[in-house]
């Protein structure tokens, strides 16, 4: 059987190099033929030369030259590529078969539409992709035929809880659970967040994440955003999403099926379970991931999110159910919110204000012909309205 040949964007991240963990281990199925990041160049070059790819992107001509220069000095023959319009080269190339989505944030929707368009296998992980993208993003998988596989930990729970043949998807689930761990403030007084710095932020329980993914779990702006993400993969209307706060990140999401029956996907902790199903799906592939020991467990326990210390994740519904667009600046002032944060800028509480006051201020009008371009456009504008809101309110 011949190997597949992986294009993995953003392969320096948590997902990119659990990626490349479960490749390494099975080396016979899958060849790197493309690895992109944005600034960790040292982590970039380590890994062009430990796994050859054919090409390498970086975002600037700067970066590019200085990475080529290295790993010529290094006897390396990857050629290096800059810019957003090389990743979505990368992604939509022929000679690729399957696209790893690992950019996070919006950047991430262009090359994932490529490969969309391309009819790749799309392992997504960049739930911006859909929270930006939405309907198009979906009628360009449709169009181009490629295979869309979540990569996610609670959309790929529930991808594994479902047949194959999406057509039986409907007249099954009645709803669907997301689990959250409810991050490291579940239990901290909301009167306190305000002093929360992004250290304590950034310091997840359960899981290994990057930063402004990390900081997304602490406010649960990502269980919002991974609300409008399921329901653009599964087809489903808002109210049929639902979230459960889980603390022990045991059961990884379930689906309600119309019969009262409860579907669920269980497992430790880690990525690589995921990404290994992903890769190797419909079969099922050695992740490095240790199974559960349920021997030594206490209990698994439950409880609803709580609005007063996680006022952010309504907005999910409510972006939903406003026009075509409104996710995408909510998407657009949360990063906008969490890189004050994470610089400063703004105290912890106040991305929620950010996030609600852009949503109020920038009223999107999308026709039904509205391209990548015009979504892009619309992001920059929330961008700029996130930011003027930033500087209205009083620094850290």
């Amino acid at each position: 059987m011949a190997r597949q040949r992986l294009c993995i964007l953003g392969s320096t991240g948590s997902v990119g190099t659990n990626t490349l963990d479960v490749v390494s281990r099975h080396r016979d199925r899958f060849e790197v033929f493309a690895l992109t990041a944005y600034s960790q160049l040292d982590a970039l070059l380590a890994q062009c030369l430990q796994w050859q790819p054919r090409f390498a992107a970086v975002h600037s001509n700067e970066a590019a030259a200085s990475l080529r220069a290295r790993l010529k000095e290094a006897g390396s023959r990857t050629e290096v590529l800059s810019g957003p319009r090389a990743l979505c080269d990368l992604a939509a190339h022929p000679d690729v078969d399957a696209v790893m989505g690992a950019i996070v944030g919006a950047a991430g929707l262009a090359p994932c539409m490529a490969a969309a368009r391309a009819g790749k296998r799309l392992l997504l992980a960049n739930k911006e992709a859909l929270v930006v993208g939405g309907a198009l993003f979906m009628r360009a998988v449709k169009e181009g035929g490629a295979t869309l596989l979540p990569i996610d930990s609670e959309h790929s729970a529930i991808f594994q809880c479902l047949p194959e043949d999406r057509s039986t998807w409907a007249r099954r689930i009645d709803h669907i659970v997301l689990t959250a761990s409810g991050g490291p403030f579940r239990q901290r007084d909301p009167a306190t967040l305000c002093a929360v710095t992004p250290e304590e932020a950034c310091a997840h329980p359960n899981w290994v994440m990057g930063r402004k993914i990390s900081v997304d779990s602490a406010t649960m702006m990502n269980k919002a955003l991974e609300v409008i993400e399921a329901r653009w993969l599964f087809d489903l209307a808002p109210e049929q999403v639902r979230v459960v706060i889980h603390p022990q990140s045991l059961i990884h999401s379930m689906v309600v099926c119309r019969d009262g029956s409860v579907l669920a996907q269980l497992g430790t902790p880690d990525m690589r379970m995921p990404i290994s199903y992903g890769l190797a799906w419909p079969e099922r592939i050695e992740s490095g991931a240790v199974p559960p020991d349920f021997l030594a467990l206490s209990a698994l326990t439950f409880e609803a999110p709580d609005a007063a210390r996680f006022p952010g994740l309504q907005l999910a519904w409510d972006a939903l159910r406003a026009p075509e667009g409104s996710t995408t600046v909510l998407n657009a002032a949360n990063e906008e919110a969490v890189a004050a944060f994470l610089d400063r800028r703004i105290a912890f509480d106040a991305i929620h204000r950010v996030n609600a006051t852009t949503i109020e201020r920038v009223q999107p009008v999308l026709g039904s012909d509205a391209t990548v371009e015009d979504l892009l456009a619309l992001d920059g504008q929330a961008r700029e309205r996130a930011r003027q809101c930033i500087a209205e309110l009083p620094s850290c």
